[in-house]
């Protein structure tokens, strides 16, 4: 993983913004979830727009030309239209040749596209895959229902794979170490729209049962880390720092709690963007290195939840060595 990128929408909406139209309060909303703000598109912007801004800063943080990208992932459950893919815009406004599709685990869906793209260079000829998130959640709000419409913002985030010889076994310790993912549709009514294409031709509302998503979110993220990390063959204290998925900050803590995991070590901007859905991974991940928290070589691990329900971790190691 050489290269991250992010994006969030110049409108910035805060606690107390929403309350003008919103029954809630930067109280209500603080104590329960620790957001503070939240972003949403202009007129006109789109899921793919988002997502071209984030692959942009990827590229250029890879030190990659665009034309070596060869697959494009991309984890979305908002995308611009039913069909094509989204992924095959993003490629149109890159202007570049790669294999394009979009795949969609909801807020797990940046964890489930690492591990489709990792899967496809290792047993495929890609060498440069660019895994986008993105989302704008705003367009499946409904402000009437408080206890979901203040938790979601817009957002895009994007990193780049690359594929190295490493006929020597030097690198073995480098890259995505690990990638452990789940699904459980006996879940499926706990997170979910009220509409779709094959339902009622509608997009729909989210509907959220809060209670049993922060129970099934605090145990499966748990579990998914614990795995991630066997089968990397690491243990928790070698993690320089943990980035989960930006839902809900009780839900983080209670997941470091439950770890016992070091909070300084684990990455949270829940405050400052809300749940982005698969955008929320990369967005923290660029502001930890931005502030120089990650640095290149660090063993990093992530962890998602989203509605199906499906979760999934990886234990990453980012960057790439100096000789390469």
């Amino acid at each position: 993983m050489t290269g991250v990128g992010s994006y969030l929408p110049i409108n910035k909406c805060s606690n107390e913004h929403l309350s003008n139209f919103v029954d809630t309060s930067d109280e209500w909303i603080s104590k329960r979830s620790g957001i503070k703000n939240r972003h949403f598109v202009t007129d006109n912007e789109k899921t793919s727009d988002m997502s071209f801004f984030a692959a942009n800063k990827a590229i250029e943080n890879a030190e990659i030309s665009k034309k070596n990208i060869d697959l494009i992932v991309l984890a979305t459950t908002t995308p611009d239209n039913t069909f094509p893919s989204t992924a095959t815009l993003v490629q149109k406004k890159l202007e570049i040749n790669a294999v394009s599709f979009d795949i969609q685990a909801v807020c797990a869906g940046f964890v489930f596209a690492l591990s489709v793209a990792k899967s496809m260079m290792t047993e495929g000829n890609y060498k440069n895959c660019l895994v986008i998130g993105a989302d704008t959640m705003s367009k499946l709000l409904d402000w009437n229902d408080r206890s979901t419409s203040v938790l979601f913002g817009d957002g895009a985030g994007a990193v780049i794979l690359q594929k190295f010889e490493n006929t020597e076994c030097k690198y073995d310790d480098w890259g995505i170490l690990s990638n452990v993912i789940h699904s459980d549709g006996q879940f499926y009514d706990l997170l979910k729209t009220n509409g779709g294409v094959s339902t009622n031709q509608k997009v729909g509302f989210i509907e959220m049962e809060g209670k049993e998503v922060f129970k099934h979110a605090v145990d499966k993220l748990s579990s998914s880390l614990e795995e991630a990390l066997i089968a990397s063959n690491k243990n928790i204290d070698e993690l320089d720092y943990l980035v989960p998925h930006q839902a809900n900050q009780r839900i983080i803590l209670s997941v470091a709690d439950r770890m016992k995991i070091d909070i300084s070590k684990v990455v949270s901007t829940v405050k400052d963007h809300g749940n982005t859905s698969a955008a929320s991974i990369p967005l923290a991940l660029e502001n930890a290195i931005n502030s120089n928290k990650i640095l290149n070589g660090n063993l990093i691990g992530i962890q998602a939840i989203g509605g199906g329900l499906s979760w999934g971790a990886s234990i990453i190691r980012i960057g790439k060595p100096k000789n390469l």
